[in-house]
C-alpha cells in the first residue's frame, strides 16, 4: 500500500515497502519518504490513496488533515484544539471541540506561496533556514510577493538577508494565527514545523505544538 500527499515542492509518502534509499523514519512498520514533487510523476508510482496539488488527488485535503490530527491522542482528546496545515502554497485549518469538528477554513489567495517564497528567498540570498531567528519586528504582508518588495527594501537599506526573511517569516506567522481567528493554542502541520523561526514567531502568539509534515499523508491511511 502506497499513501501520497503530494504537495507543491515536496510529497510525503508512507507505504508499506522500503522504495526509497534515502528514509526518513520506520513507524509502525510502514516507511515513511519525502521526495521533491517535481519527481514524483517518473517514479509511477500507484497510491491506494493520495491527496494534494500535485496529483490526480482521490481525497480532499482538509479531510486528510482531520483524520491524520486526530491520531494524536493529545488532539483527540483535547476539549479545543485547532490544527494549522501551513505549506507551499495555501494555508488550511481545522478546529475540535471534544472531539467533535466546529469549524475550518482554507486559504489558497492570501497564504499563496508562503513556504515557496521563503524556500526562494533563501536560495536567492545564499541563507541557510537556520540563520533565520525570531526577531519581535515583523512586516505586515498577506502574500509573497508584497513579502519579497518588503525584503528587498529593507536589505537595500542596510539590514542582513537573515533578519529581513525572519521579519517576513514572523508575518507569516502573525497572518497564520489571525486566519485561524486567534486560537490560545495550535497544532501545527507541514513543512514550517522544521523552521524555527516560525514556530517560534508563533509562540508570540499562542503555544505550539508541532506535529510534524505526515499529518495529511496519516489521515489517508484508514
Amino acid at each position: 500500500m502506497i499513501y501520497l500527499d503530494a504537495g507543491t515542492t515536496y510529497s510525503k509518502i508512507i507505504s508499506d515497502e522500503k522504495l526509497f534509499e534515502d528514509e526518513i523514519c520506520e513507524k509502525d512498520g510502514k516507511h515513511y519518504f519525502i521526495l521533491p514533487s517535481n519527481i514524483i510523476k517518473s517514479k509511477n508510482l500507484t497510491p491506494e490513496r493520495s491527496c494534494g496539488h500535485m496529483a490526480n488527488a482521490s481525497e480532499n485535503e482538509i479531510i486528510a488533515l482531520a483524520q491524520g490530527a486526530k491520531k494524536n491522542p493529545e488532539v483527540r482528546e483535547a476539549k479545543e484544539a485547532t490544527i494549522l496545515d501551513l505549506g507551499s502554497r495555501d494555508a488550511k485549518w481545522i478546529k475540535f471541540r471534544h472531539g467533535k469538528f466546529h469549524d475550518m477554513d482554507w486559504n489558497t489567495s492570501c497564504a499563496s506561496s508562503t513556504g515557496a517564497t521563503v524556500e526562494m528567498l533563501l536560495k536567492f540570498y545564499s541563507v541557510k533556514p537556520d540563520e533565520l531567528k525570531f526577531t519581535p519586528e515583523k512586516f505586515a504582508v498577506t502574500c509573497g510577493i508584497f513579502g519579497m518588495e518588503k525584503i528587498m527594501d529593507s536589505i537595500s537599506s542596510g539590514a542582513k538577508p537573515s533578519e529581513a526573511i525572519s521579519k517576513f517569516v514572523h508575518g507569516i506567522g502573525f497572518n497564520a494565527w489571525n486566519f485561524c481567528k486567534k486560537p490560545e493554542k495550535i497544532y501545527l502541520s507541514g513543512g514550517f514545523c522544521e523552521n524555527k523561526c516560525l514556530v517560534d514567531s508563533l509562540k508570540n502568539y499562542c503555544e505550539v505544538t508541532p506535529l510534524g509534515r505526515f499529518v495529511l499523508c496519516e489521515g489517508l491511511i484508514c
